[in-house]
């Protein structure tokens, strides 16, 4: 200290005090670097200890309760529960299921709570009850908005209200408001649903959880507003507009317990002697009163809601019947429903005519897990069926694309080979951006109409923009024929139907690998034998005319082992129904006498249901505008009292419960992850950029939106907030006293060399 003493007080004392600068800066920077150090220990403990809070909250055995614990303001309580009850009874041709979701609050406050579902895709949904205690409240059908604005009112004023809102055809949302601290709340809804048939085997499903979805970015475009075109500006348009209405929370499985606990009944009376009933992803009892009835249950009581319910059953004798008619009288009308199943074509003695098979496969994010497996299972399978003169490509995506070969080749060892690497090597990762995939494939570069055209498309269906997709086949399907390959758990059967729908071909579901071989078998079934075409129904009664509305109004072709399925709006029943197509080359038709039909039940909302599914087609192929679209579907929807996207049904209970004052907190209910599927190739990982130089690759794939608002992970440690200056000033206070010392001892030097002289 003596020396800087010297300096500060002789020659220099800038030099002093620049050392002063240096010194003080550095102190400073480390002091806030030890209180910024301090404040993370802090943070953690105190995440450490909210976590283990939890931790002992949580009991292992809670893993099926329903609990979900969340953090709030440094406590951690429970949130709203939710148990599902489903009750589905068949009843030969059709199935009527109950759905009962029970609302229970835990906390202390008033809450309203909100929780997105699945239901069927063709079902007509029609019924709600909300259970208050020993009240029970039946709702009723309004235009979408007008219930909307009831059920807010009530919500106002303290009343308890349901509110059941249609997303999608296959994804409904439920509201309940003002349910009180400690209470439970009960909401039933209702719906009817065709059951499926498929050659000698019926099926139902019950849609458990709606997966993520991806929903591409909106787009902005640059337009010019004015016609001097002095004036630009910009327009958004949005693929997804409703994102958020088809968005709930999500749970990590591997850091939460399952939510949403679910009991399944399944009253199952099928009209004819039963062999063998199959349950394929859930264990299950089977109980069996008589030869045509079975009463099944699930084995473990309750599952959590993260996959779809399948339960299947066969006829005793070695066949199914072949064909099915069923009627119902509502109000002034009579209501048909008929099954008819063309017999299979011979087999030809010449050779089939050769395919061109594109074969598309999704390997985006949501097929992580055991659905990636599936799916590249499947395709195996696939190019191991094709035949020497047929020729294929393949094409897979996620947010980017490629497709293998420049142009569809011939089906040799070589070709299929380098495909059988190219599809063993894929891994799931990114979004999924469908629309351009399906482009391609929809793209006929060979344009050889010798040959049939297939499209063989593998994916869980996980996107918002449905229409979008909806509208490119239609715009581009020429003369492909699309089947769309369900994968996974909880596959949206919504976009899988319409899109196999408009590309005029078929749709097969595969939830495990044990199904690939059985299922694809059957999917090659269909692609490798003539569809029965050119089908044409007609009623006619030799007394008088009969005016029928039938649907769909255009037939399409029905492919192997699939039943054709009318239904119909008559003013009478009387007469027959002739069916007439061709099976392969050869003339079909069979003739059914109104009378032995058999009674049904729910004929006429599934009447309606597929009235308003031909006017959503109509639309998408421009043969009806939106306007007229719209009136139609609420014409039918309030004739028939069902749920569609322009109505829903509202039930409230006019007594006020919540005092006037009291806050009302919202609670987004989430739902598990389905079942299978990773989490991390979901919500974990960025969007990738397009890998240089690919085969055929959309450089404008656009950025991959979130497919859900938010996923529900474990607590987050925040971290301090430091991001102060202190990184500059220790460099700033380092370099001056490198300086202040450099200029010390050149001054010091020269000092002693002046005294030296």
């Amino acid at each position: 200290m003596d020396n800087y003493d010297t300096v500060e007080s002789d020659e220099h004392p800038w030099l002093g005090r620049l050392i002063k600068v240096g010194l003080f800066l550095l102190a400073q920077s480390i002091a806030v670097l030890l209180v910024s150090f301090v404040a993370l220990l802090v943070s953690f403990e105190t995440s450490w200890s909210a976590t283990t809070e939890q931790a002992g909250l949580l009991q292992p055995g809670d893993a099926k309760s329903g609990t979900l614990l969340l953090k709030e303001n440094g406590t951690t309580t429970e949130a709203v529960r939710l148990g599902i009850d489903v009750d589905v009874t068949v009843s030969g041709p059709t199935l009527r299921t109950r759905v009962t979701q029970a609302f229970r609050n835990p906390t202390k406050d008033w809450v309203e709570a909100t929780y997105v579902y699945p239901l069927a895709s063709g079902g007509a949904v029609d019924t709600l009850k909300m259970v208050v205690g020993d009240r029970v409240i039946v709702g009723d059908i309004r235009e979408r908005r007008q219930a909307r604005v009831i059920y807010e009112e009530a919500r106002r004023t303290g009343q308890k209200a349901a509110l059941t809102e249609q997303e999608r055809p296959n994804i409904f949302t439920n509201s309940v408001a003002n349910i009180g601290p400690g209470e439970t709340v009960l909401v039933q809804i209702e719906y009817q649903e065709p059951v499926h048939q498929s050659g000698n085997e019926y099926s139902l499903r019950v849609p458990l959880v709606v997966g993520p979805r991806y929903n591409p970015a909106p787009i902005e475009q640059s337009v010019d507003f004015r016609n001097d075109g002095s004036g630009w500006g910009a327009t958004r348009s949005d693929p997804v507009p409703d994102r958020e209405r088809i968005a709930s929370p999500v749970l990590d499985p591997a850091k939460n317990a399952p939510v949403n606990p679910t009991s399944i009944t399944v009253h199952l009376k099928a009209g004819f002697a039963l062999g063998e009933v199959k349950s394929h992803f859930h264990n299950v009892k089977i109980e069996t009163p008589d030869d045509m009835t079975r009463v099944v249950t699930l084995a473990d009581g309750t599952v959590p809601a993260d996959r779809d319910f399948e339960l299947t059953w066969k006829p005793a004798a070695e066949k199914a019947p072949s064909v099915g008619l069923f009627r119902e009288h509502v109000g002034d009308a009579d209501y048909l429903l008929a099954f008819v199943t063309p017999p299979a074509a011979e087999q030809a003695t010449q050779k089939p005519p050769p395919r061109e098979v594109v074969f598309v496969i999704d390997n985006s994010g949501s097929m992580g897990g055991t659905s990636i497996e599936q799916a590249k299972a499947s395709l195996l399978y696939a190019l191991g069926r094709l035949q020497p003169n047929d020729r294929f490509n393949v094409i897979r995506f996620d947010d980017t694309m490629d497709v293998l070969f420049p142009a569809s080749v011939p089906a040799d060892a070589v070709h299929v080979g380098e495909a059988t690497s190219f599809v063993g090597a894929l891994q799931a990762r990114g979004g999924t951006e469908m629309v351009p995939a399906m482009r391609a494939a929809l793209t006929d570069k060979i344009g050889d109409t010798n040959m049939v055209r297939q499209i063989v498309f593998l994916t869980d269906g996980a996107i918002g923009n449905e229409q979008q997709l909806f509208e490119t086949i239609s715009a581009m399907r020429g003369r492909s024929r699309i089947f769309m390959v369900g994968i996974g758990s909880a596959p949206n059967t919504y976009l899988m139907t319409r899109a196999s729908e408009l590309g005029r071909g078929a749709f097969i579901h595969i939830g495990s690998v044990d199904q690939v071989e059985e299922r694809m078998r059957g999917l090659f079934a269909k692609l490798e034998n003539p569809a029965v075409t050119g089908i044409t129904a007609k009623f006619s009664d030799a007394k008088a005319d009969i005016k029928a509305d039938v649907t769909p109004a255009i037939i399409p072709d029905v492919y192997r082992d699939e039943p054709l399925v009318l239904a119909a709006k008559l003013d009478k029943l009387a007469g027959s129904l002739e069916i007439k197509g061709h099976v392969g080359d050869r003339p079909w038709s069979v003739t059914l006498p109104l009378k032995n039909a058999a009674e049904g039940k729910g004929l006429s909302k599934l009447w309606a249901r597929r009235k308003i599914s031909d006017a959503e087609v109509a639309r998408t192929l421009h043969e009806m505008t939106r306007e007229d679209t719209d009136k139609t579907v609420l014409a039918l929807a309030l004739d028939h009292q069902i749920v569609t996207r322009l109505t829903s049904l509202i039930a409230v209970d006019k007594t006020p419960y919540r005092p006037e004052g009291a806050p009302l907190k919202l609670s987004e209910l989430p739902l598990n992850l389905p079942a299978g599927w990773d989490f991390a190739k979901v919500f974990g990982e960025r969007p990738r950029q397009a890998p240089a130089q690919p085969r055929e690759r959309r450089a404008d794939a656009g950025q991959p939106a979130a497919r859900r608002p938010a996923p529900v992970t474990a607590d987050t440690i925040h971290l301090p907030k430091t991001a102060t200056s202190a990184e500059l000033k220790m460099i700033a206070g380092l370099i001056l006293i490198v300086l202040a010392l450099i200029l010390f001892v050149f001054n010091r030097r020269r000092t002693l060399l002046t005294d030296a002289a």
